[in-house]
């Protein structure tokens, strides 16, 4: 497997320098990262674990990866061959729970578990480690997974650049006497054009809009319908895109329903205040509260049913996730969604997103296609 990492091993190094130093400031003996989108964070390398405990193994003064001797030539391929981190290999039948304690010289007296690692792996951490204490990575290494660096917010504008243009594509394919199905083809194909893989599709017409979660199906569209198109992508190094808009079928949005066309208006005004919102100084929660206010105050309050947004990057959801009781505070370079819907069971549904970059008075929205009904 070629090294397909989008950046140089020392930009792999330094992020894993600063994870060091926000292990030592805690207090943490050591982070232990399964496979997956902070794995790849920390070495540009998304080897599959295959069941097998596969796991990044980060101290204050040292890195290691155990990994079964299967993968060690993926490894080789990747920037963890360029960087100062020791790959301990194992074989079916050692105990690379024991291979980590003997790796880290001791049992450590206070751990942090990543969430990728799976119950079976960490039941059996917790069994190797009896009576460490133990709580969850982004705890001592939120900070930097979650705030990205100018590297990072560049492929996500590339990634919202990209399916913009998918996006710009989707008041034609809209027509009435198609289906939701045909239309996520097209939609499949368009993705395709621009990203790597695709993420999900989502069109829903008429009642189906009133559905956050509806796929696509082979309900035939109507003129003037609401539609809420939901896609988004994965570019080649992995960062992804996301991005909501409603859409009235054939385009003339007085052909919907006249309560659709009044709450769209409050659901532009609520979605603007969400991004007026989103940089230093708010937490999240007060971010999801500022978009929820208008809304409430229309009386559509009801009608919202989901939180306000969830951060983006190797991983389409990740912290911050912009909803009450979140208290974590925003700062600069994290990227997440704003998508405020209001959804009317069995009649519509809206939804409007955008990804953007939280700065330190304003942010930078990644998604700059037509807000407006199309």
């Amino acid at each position: 497997m070629s090294n397909n990492a989008p950046f140089s091993a020392e930009v792999y190094s330094a992020r894993v320098q600063r994870a060091q130093q926000l292990l030592n400031d805690a207090d943490v003996s050591v982070a232990v990262l399964g496979t997956g989108a902070d794995f790849a964070y920390l070495t540009g390398s998304w080897i599959s674990s295959h069941e097998r405990l596969t796991a990044l193994l980060v101290t204050p003064e040292a890195a290691h990866v155990i990994a079964p001797a299967t993968d060690i030539l993926e490894l080789e391929s990747s920037p963890v061959a360029e960087m100062d981190i020791e790959v301990h290999g194992w074989q079916d039948g050692d105990n690379p729970y024991q291979l980590m304690t003997e790796v880290l010289g001791k049992k450590p007296q206070k751990f942090a578990l990543g969430a990728s690692l799976t119950a079976d792996h960490v039941l059996r951490m917790l069994d190797e480690w009896a009576g460490a204490e133990f709580l969850a990575a982004p705890e001592v290494l939120g900070t930097l997974l979650y705030a990205k660096d100018d590297k990072e917010i560049e492929q996500l504008r590339l990634a919202g650049q990209a399916i913009d243009r998918v996006h710009a594509a989707v008041p034609e394919l809209l027509r009435a006497g198609r289906t939701e199905a045909e239309v996520a083809a097209e939609l499949t194909e368009l993705i395709l054009r621009e990203h790597d893989s695709v993420d999900f599709v989502i069109v829903g017409s008429g009642p189906n809009g009133a559905n956050p979660h509806h796929d696509y199906s082979d309900r035939v569209m109507e003129e003037g319908e609401p539609v809420v198109v939901d896609i988004g992508g994965t570019l080649p190094s992995g960062y992804h895109s996301d991005c909501t808009r409603t859409y009235v079928v054939g385009g003339d949005i007085t052909k919907a329903p006249e309560d659709f066309q009044k709450a769209y208006e409050v659901l532009e005004a609520a979605q603007r205040a969400g991004r007026e919102a989103s940089h230093k100084g708010f937490t999240a929660a007060k971010v999801d509260a500022a978009v929820r206010e208008p809304i409430a105050e229309a009386g559509w309050g009801e009608y919202y049913v989901h939180r306000t947004g969830h951060g983006i990057g190797l991983s389409t959801h990740e912290e911050p996730f912009i909803m009450a009781g979140n208290d974590l505070d925003i700062e600069p370079g994290m990227a997440f969604s704003i998508e405020p819907g209001i959804y009317l069971t069995g009649q519509w549904g809206m939804r409007l997103e955008d990804i953007v970059v939280a700065g330190e008075t304003e942010c930078e929205s990644l998604n700059n296609g037509p807000r407006e009904v199309r």
